[in-house]
Protein backbone atom coordinates (compact mmCIF):
# COMPACT_ATOMS: atom_id res chain seq x y z
CA UNK A 1 0.00 0.00 0.00
CA UNK A 2 1.69 3.56 -1.07
CA UNK A 3 2.07 6.42 1.35
CA UNK A 4 -0.70 8.12 -0.54
CA UNK A 5 -3.32 5.62 -0.53
CA UNK A 6 -2.79 5.50 3.40
CA UNK A 7 -3.43 9.17 3.34
CA UNK A 8 -6.28 8.76 1.77
CA UNK A 9 -7.75 6.34 4.24
CA UNK A 10 -7.00 8.17 6.80
CA UNK A 11 -8.57 10.90 5.63
CA UNK A 12 -11.92 8.89 5.08
CA UNK A 13 -11.55 7.03 8.07
CA UNK A 14 -11.24 10.86 9.90
CA UNK A 15 -14.45 12.19 8.40
CA UNK A 16 -16.60 8.87 9.02
CA UNK A 17 -15.46 9.47 12.40
CA UNK A 18 -15.74 12.96 12.92
CA UNK A 19 -19.86 12.85 11.43
CA UNK A 20 -20.37 11.55 14.69
CA UNK A 21 -19.24 14.44 16.41
CA UNK A 22 -21.67 16.94 15.94
CA UNK A 23 -24.78 15.26 16.72
CA UNK A 24 -27.32 15.80 19.90
CA UNK A 25 -26.95 19.72 19.91
CA UNK A 26 -23.38 20.16 21.17
CA UNK A 27 -24.34 17.68 23.91
CA UNK A 28 -22.32 14.47 22.18
CA UNK A 29 -19.06 17.01 21.66
CA UNK A 30 -19.25 18.25 25.03
CA UNK A 31 -19.14 14.60 26.08
CA UNK A 32 -16.33 13.78 23.73
CA UNK A 33 -14.60 17.24 25.31
CA UNK A 34 -14.93 15.58 28.90
CA UNK A 35 -13.37 12.47 27.96
CA UNK A 36 -10.70 14.19 26.09
CA UNK A 37 -9.48 16.46 29.05
CA UNK A 38 -9.23 12.79 31.30
CA UNK A 39 -6.11 12.56 28.90
CA UNK A 40 -4.38 15.91 29.78
CA UNK A 41 -2.41 14.70 32.12
CA UNK A 42 -3.33 15.95 35.92
CA UNK A 43 -5.49 13.09 36.86
CA UNK A 44 -2.52 10.81 35.79
CA UNK A 45 -0.67 12.77 38.66
CA UNK A 46 -3.28 12.62 41.34
CA UNK A 47 -3.48 9.30 40.46
CA UNK A 48 -0.18 7.81 41.00
CA UNK A 49 0.12 10.20 44.29
CA UNK A 50 -3.11 8.36 45.42
CA UNK A 51 -1.80 4.74 44.57
CA UNK A 52 1.71 5.63 46.35
CA UNK A 53 -0.18 6.57 49.79
CA UNK A 54 -2.52 4.37 49.52
CA UNK A 55 -1.24 1.10 48.22
CA UNK A 56 1.06 -0.46 50.52
CA UNK A 57 1.98 -3.15 47.99
CA UNK A 58 2.48 -1.57 44.24
CA UNK A 59 1.98 1.75 45.04
CA UNK A 60 5.58 3.04 45.08
CA UNK A 61 6.75 0.84 42.42
CA UNK A 62 3.43 1.73 40.19
CA UNK A 63 4.47 5.48 40.94
CA UNK A 64 8.19 5.22 39.81
CA UNK A 65 7.32 3.42 36.66
CA UNK A 66 5.10 5.78 35.96
CA UNK A 67 7.05 8.58 36.56
CA UNK A 68 9.70 7.15 34.15
CA UNK A 69 7.82 6.36 31.20
CA UNK A 70 6.48 9.66 31.66
CA UNK A 71 10.58 10.93 31.53
CA UNK A 72 10.78 9.22 28.52
CA UNK A 73 7.66 8.85 26.27
CA UNK A 74 7.50 13.05 26.25
CA UNK A 75 10.89 13.89 24.81
CA UNK A 76 9.88 11.09 22.37
CA UNK A 77 7.19 12.39 21.71
CA UNK A 78 8.04 16.04 21.28
CA UNK A 79 10.76 14.57 18.94
CA UNK A 80 8.70 12.59 16.61
CA UNK A 81 6.05 15.65 16.20
CA UNK A 82 8.98 17.75 15.21
CA UNK A 83 10.21 15.18 12.69
CA UNK A 84 7.07 14.97 10.67
CA UNK A 85 5.32 17.95 10.82
CA UNK A 86 2.34 16.21 10.04
CA UNK A 87 -0.45 19.35 10.07
CA UNK A 88 -3.63 18.60 11.96
CA UNK A 89 -7.09 18.05 9.98
CA UNK A 90 -8.02 21.80 10.33
CA UNK A 91 -4.56 23.01 8.43
CA UNK A 92 -4.95 19.96 5.82
CA UNK A 93 -8.00 19.72 5.17
CA UNK A 94 -10.52 22.47 3.17
CA UNK A 95 -13.61 23.73 5.06
CA UNK A 96 -13.13 22.32 8.54
CA UNK A 97 -13.01 23.61 11.91
CA UNK A 98 -11.50 21.27 14.61
CA UNK A 99 -13.68 21.65 17.98
CA UNK A 100 -11.49 22.29 20.02
CA UNK A 101 -7.99 24.85 19.52
CA UNK A 102 -4.92 22.38 19.79
CA UNK A 103 -2.08 22.96 21.93
CA UNK A 104 0.67 22.92 19.00
CA UNK A 105 0.63 22.66 15.34
CA UNK A 106 1.55 18.98 14.37
CA UNK A 107 -0.80 15.81 14.66
CA UNK A 108 2.01 12.97 14.27
CA UNK A 109 1.76 11.22 16.58
CA UNK A 110 -1.63 11.97 19.34
CA UNK A 111 0.24 12.97 22.96
CA UNK A 112 -3.19 12.09 24.64
CA UNK A 113 -3.43 8.94 23.20
CA UNK A 114 0.26 8.39 23.90
CA UNK A 115 -0.31 9.46 27.58
CA UNK A 116 -3.33 7.62 27.99
CA UNK A 117 -1.85 4.19 26.74
CA UNK A 118 1.12 4.39 28.26
CA UNK A 119 -1.13 5.02 31.70
CA UNK A 120 -3.47 2.07 30.60
CA UNK A 121 -0.43 -0.39 29.59
CA UNK A 122 1.22 0.08 33.30
CA UNK A 123 -2.18 0.27 34.74
CA UNK A 124 -2.92 -3.50 33.54
CA UNK A 125 0.33 -4.70 34.79
CA UNK A 126 -0.02 -3.71 38.26
CA UNK A 127 -3.61 -4.12 38.77
CA UNK A 128 -4.93 -5.97 36.07
CA UNK A 129 -8.63 -6.34 37.01
CA UNK A 130 -8.70 -2.71 35.97
CA UNK A 131 -7.33 -3.67 32.25
CA UNK A 132 -10.52 -4.01 30.68
CA UNK A 133 -11.40 -0.54 32.21
CA UNK A 134 -8.13 1.47 31.51
CA UNK A 135 -7.77 0.18 27.90
CA UNK A 136 -11.29 1.22 27.61
CA UNK A 137 -10.65 4.64 29.03
CA UNK A 138 -7.81 5.28 26.61
CA UNK A 139 -9.32 3.86 23.66
CA UNK A 140 -12.40 6.76 24.32
CA UNK A 141 -9.54 9.53 24.63
CA UNK A 142 -8.16 8.42 21.36
CA UNK A 143 -10.85 8.56 19.78
CA UNK A 144 -11.92 12.14 21.48
CA UNK A 145 -9.36 13.36 19.10
CA UNK A 146 -10.64 12.46 15.99
CA UNK A 147 -13.73 13.45 17.12
CA UNK A 148 -12.70 16.37 18.07
CA UNK A 149 -10.79 17.27 14.49
CA UNK A 150 -7.63 17.12 15.90
CA UNK A 151 -6.36 13.87 14.59
CA UNK A 152 -6.46 11.57 12.06
CA UNK A 153 -6.63 8.14 13.10
CA UNK A 154 -2.98 6.71 12.24
CA UNK A 155 -2.03 9.67 14.34
CA UNK A 156 -3.91 8.08 17.36
CA UNK A 157 -2.91 4.42 16.29
CA UNK A 158 1.32 5.69 16.39
CA UNK A 159 0.05 7.23 19.72
CA UNK A 160 -1.13 3.96 21.44
CA UNK A 161 2.04 2.27 20.18
CA UNK A 162 4.02 4.73 21.75
CA UNK A 163 2.43 5.41 25.00
CA UNK A 164 2.23 0.91 24.83
CA UNK A 165 5.93 0.60 24.32
CA UNK A 166 7.10 2.99 26.21
CA UNK A 167 5.17 1.50 29.17
CA UNK A 168 6.59 -1.73 28.44
CA UNK A 169 10.27 -0.28 28.57
CA UNK A 170 9.39 1.21 31.67
CA UNK A 171 8.71 -1.91 33.06
CA UNK A 172 11.12 -4.47 32.22
CA UNK A 173 13.06 -1.86 33.90
CA UNK A 174 12.12 -1.05 36.99
CA UNK A 175 10.00 -4.69 37.72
Amino acid sequence: MTLQRITQLDTALFYWFNQYSTLGNGRVINAIRVISKTGDGHLYLLFGILLFCLDNSHGVLFFYTTLMAYALELPMYLILKRYFKRKRPSARLINFDAHIIPADRFSLPSGHTAAAFLMATIVSSFYPTFSLIAFSWASLVGLSRILLGVHFPSDVVIGAILGAGIASISMRILT
